[in-house]
């Protein structure tokens, strides 16, 4: 197997493993999500990689939780805000389990290829940096989405708050695979 077939190997086991807490999630809260704004999937996201970095900067948790539940929240949720900008958000779980899935994987997959084509270009550059380097770019790709948030999609250059989400989850992915090896 060579290096690229063993990224993308290591990113669908990562992938897989958060999807089945997702769905477990679904069998236990249904899609509650949808009923989440924009700026408040912003927000949980947010809340995610600060615990993240503060456990990197602390050693701490006093909620007995580590790094990696939070990697997975920050793709699940990166998974779900692509969905919202998709579907909008709704005042009651209107869609049903299976329905979440199917776009749940859908991103996944477009998550996925975008990994490999950017792994490409940049050689596995990943593998080089070091987790923290990972939550710091997420948090300042959620600095990105809060504002292109506020300026209402009035942006000049900005790749879009999608393009941001599926960088999240893609770093998020590299944080799961590093934690594990």
């Amino acid at each position: 197997m060579d290096r690229f077939e063993k990224t993308n190997a290591q990113f669908e086991a990562a992938v897989a493993e958060c999807r089945d807490i997702f769905s477990k999630k679904l069998h236990d809260y249904r899609a509650s999500w949808r009923i989440l704004r924009p700026q408040s999937l912003t927000d949980q996201l947010f809340i995610k990689a600060k615990r993240i970095r503060q456990l990197e900067l602390t050693g701490e948790s006093l909620v007995g939780e580590g790094i990696r539940p939070e990697f997975v929240g920050l793709v699940n949720y990166g998974i779900v805000g692509l969905i919202q900008l998709e579907l909008g958000f709704a005042d009651t779980v209107d869609i049903s389990s299976d329905e979440a899935l199917q776009h749940y994987d859908r991103y996944a997959q477009a998550a996925l290829e975008l990994m490999k084509r950017k792994n490409h270009d940049y050689d596995e550059a990943w593998r080089g940096m070091r987790v923290s380097s990972y939550t710091d770019l997420i948090l300042t790709k959620i600095e990105r989405v809060k504002e292109m948030e506020d300026l209402q999609g009035a942006t000049l250059v900005s790749e879009g708050i999608d393009a941001n989400y599926m960088d999240i989850i893609n770093y998020a992915v590299f944080g799961l695979i590093k934690l594990s090896e």
